[in-house]
């Protein structure tokens, strides 16, 4: 039997994008967005959240009762929380540029990139089947972990996932294989229009995303549109998330 999720990226939060890490309500830009999503996005089925307050108005707003989940939980980033990207960029810039590139290092006292990838590969494969579509209100760096394991990707590529803001991710479980798609591109052009480009995925496509703080920038694979068909890993490790 299969399995269908959605997850959709609440906005706000990214530590690639955000001045500030850490949890914080959305703002009045955020809040209407997501507002407006809901009549595009017609979301339905179970729903489970990352526990944190932006998810939770997210989920709000495009007219879910999420329920919390613990394994959702955003990146850990310990000592850096409430700090600001920039900030920590020019106090500690070898720990800050560690972060970026090993997803074994955990400068900041928190959980390390890899833990977060083995946490949300052990959430997908906690998920039986026959359980109908559920829908994850979640964080962009949890997006990311989900989309490490099922494509299968090595940890080292989480940074380089870029993730937009109320774009959707849809997961399908099928026959021992996760197909992924991603965006809005089942949605009628009318809808799509309100909401992020549909994109997909091609890993090794790379650019430089320029910041205008004090941060270092680094490279994102942006995701293109669109995605003319579902996604599948290649099997190049028993366990990806080593390398």
């Amino acid at each position: 039997m299969s399995i269908h999720l959605t997850l959709l990226c609440a906005p706000g939060g990214d530590a690639a994008k955000v001045p500030l890490l850490g949890d914080a309500p959305l703002d009045e830009r955020d809040l209407r967005l997501a507002g407006a999503a809901r009549a595009v996005l017609s979301l339905r089925g179970r729903a489970v959240r990352t526990p944190t307050v932006r998810c939770s108005q997210t989920a709000a707003a495009v007219g879910l009762v999420a329920a919390p989940e613990p394994m959702l939980r955003d990146l850990d980033v310990g000592g850096w929380r409430g700090r600001s990207v920039g900030e920590i960029a020019a106090a500690d810039p070898d720990g800050f540029s560690a972060w970026l590139t090993d997803p074994d290092a955990a400068p900041h006292g928190g959980e390390s990139v890899r833990g977060l990838c083995r946490r949300a590969a052990d959430w997908l494969g906690s998920m039986a089947s026959g359980t109908g579509h559920t829908v994850a209100i979640t964080e962009a760096a949890v997006v990311r972990a989900a989309l490490v394991q099922a494509l299968g990707m090595p940890a080292r590529s989480f940074w380089h996932l870029s993730v937009p803001p109320l774009g959707t991710v849809l997961l399908t479980w099928r026959d021992g294989w996760w197909d992924v798609r991603f965006g809005h591109d089942s949605l009628p052009e009318s809808r799509r229009r309100l909401l992020s480009p549909p994109t997909a995925l091609r890993p090794g496509d790379r650019r430089e995303r320029r910041r205008s703080d004090a941060a270092a920038s680094w490279p994102v694979a942006q995701l293109p549109a669109p995605l003319r068909g579902p996604l599948r890993p290649q099997r190049a490790s028993s366990d990806p998330l080593r390398a």
